[in-house]
């Protein structure tokens, strides 16, 4: 339960971090426009942050970490939201730069799908606990 916690407790300050170097960034630079810096703050603390408290509260009534896969899944979790992140930090800072990173939308997508992949694999391993 305290790996719960503390990924809890990492993403709210990766989060808080990333609200503050949006703010930072795009001042520094005279920015104004649209970038996807501006998500990145609610992302972190959505999917990061607030997932694991949810996963910490379950966690609790069905002890969802007796599930042989569990710890694969956690570190599986973190790796594709970790590379969500990271994907839509460096896009953000290409934006507000003015500059364009070719293949960054195929990382971007195999972010996605590997966390979509862990989404789907956490609600397995819930469902074999209810």
């Amino acid at each position: 339960m305290k790996k719960l916690f503390y990924s809890a407790s990492f993403y709210m300050i990766l989060g808080l971090l990333f609200g503050v170097f949006y703010r930072e960034f795009t001042k520094i630079n005279d920015y104004s426009g649209v970038t996807q810096l501006s998500t990145l703050h609610t992302h972190t603390l959505i999917l990061g942050m607030f997932f694991f408290l949810i996963v910490l509260t379950l966690e609790k009534v069905f002890t969802l970490s007796s599930n042989k896969n569990f710890g694969k899944w956690f570190a599986f979790y973190h790796v594709s939201l970790l590379g969500i992140l990271a994907t839509m930090t460096v896009r953000g800072i290409y934006q507000v730069k003015g500059m364009e990173l070719a293949g960054l939308n195929h990382v971007a997508g195999l972010t996605h799908t590997l966390y979509a992949i862990a989404i789907v694999w956490f609600f397995i391993q819930l469902k074999k606990k209810i």
